[in-house]
Parts: structure tokens; sequence; C-alpha cells
């Protein structure tokens, strides 16, 4: 498995594996990804089986402590000099699942953010995986007020270094 960040030629693949993971209301557009691949590809982690993209994490840095739906949407928000590292999505295709592949991405996001010299890293998620967040040392900061993406009830969750 190799590991690497995004570049426009990776922009049909993630497409492809975000449509595959997420329901219509939930899932980023192709077009959002153009801007996020353009304002921080630097910040996807992305995991090829060969050349098969099975599995990335993304997410844009900013100043901003809490994790807002007009983040996801609005690549140009991105800040390099920020201090929180957002991750707007999970992503793992069907047949890689419950490998352990995310996790390693999910990893290599928190090192990189360590590194960078980041307070931590924010993400959302559903309530049925705040246990998965937690092992790696996220912090659940309850039912976000900022975000109902696509609908959803989300949990705001912290990794402070």
């Amino acid at each position: 498995m190799n590991i690497r960040h995004a570049t426009m030629s990776d922009l049909d693949m993630i497409a492809a594996v975000e449509a595959e993971c997420f329901p219509p209301a939930e899932a980023a557009t192709r077009e959002s990804f153009v801007a996020r691949i353009r304002y921080y590809g630097n910040h996807f982690w992305l995991m090829f089986d060969e050349d098969k993209l099975i599995s990335f994490v993304d997410g844009f840095v900013t100043n901003e402590p809490d994790l807002t739906d007009e983040m996801y949407d609005k690549a140009f928000l991105h800040d390099e000099s920020g201090e929180w590292q957002m991750i707007f999505g999970v992503n793992t295709i069907p047949e890689y699942r419950r490998q352990g592949y995310a996790g390693q991405l999910i990893l290599s996001a928190i090192d990189d953010a360590r590194t960078q010299g980041r307070k931590g890293l924010v993400l959302t998620c559903k309530e049925k995986l705040l246990s998965y967040y937690a092992k790696f040392g996220f912090v659940d900061e309850g039912v976000s007020d900022k975000s109902t993406h696509g609908n959803a009830v989300w949990h705001q969750m912290r990794l402070v270094f």
C-alpha cells in the first residue's frame, strides 16, 4: 500500500470513492473536490493498492476551532498557517474496510498535523463512530450546533496535542 497527497490527476478517483462511501446528501461533489485539491491537495492522504485508490482522508487547515458546514464547500477558507487540521472525510471503499487502512491514514494526518505545529485535529462523525475515533485520541465534544451536513446529526470530536 502506498500513501501520498492528492494532485488534480487524482480527481476522478477521489470523486468516485466519495460517491461509493457516502449517501448523495452527504457526499462531496466532483466540483467541490476540484477546489479542495487546488487549495489543499497536500491535506489529502490517499492510499493506493497498486494503482487503485482504496481510501482517503481530507480536510483543510484553519484558525477556526469548530468545524462548520460552510467549510465543506469553501475550500478557499483554507489557511496553511492555521492552528487546526479539520477532517472532512474518511473514506474507504467497501471491499477494503475493516482492515486498518483508514486508521493508517488518520495516523498519517495526525502525524503531519503534529509535525506542522498545529494545536490538533477536529472532525465530525455520527454517534456510531465515536468509539472508533476515540481510539486515536479524539474526544467527543457532543452534538455539533455548527454542522447539520446532509441533514444528519454529527458529533464534533477533537484531538489536542
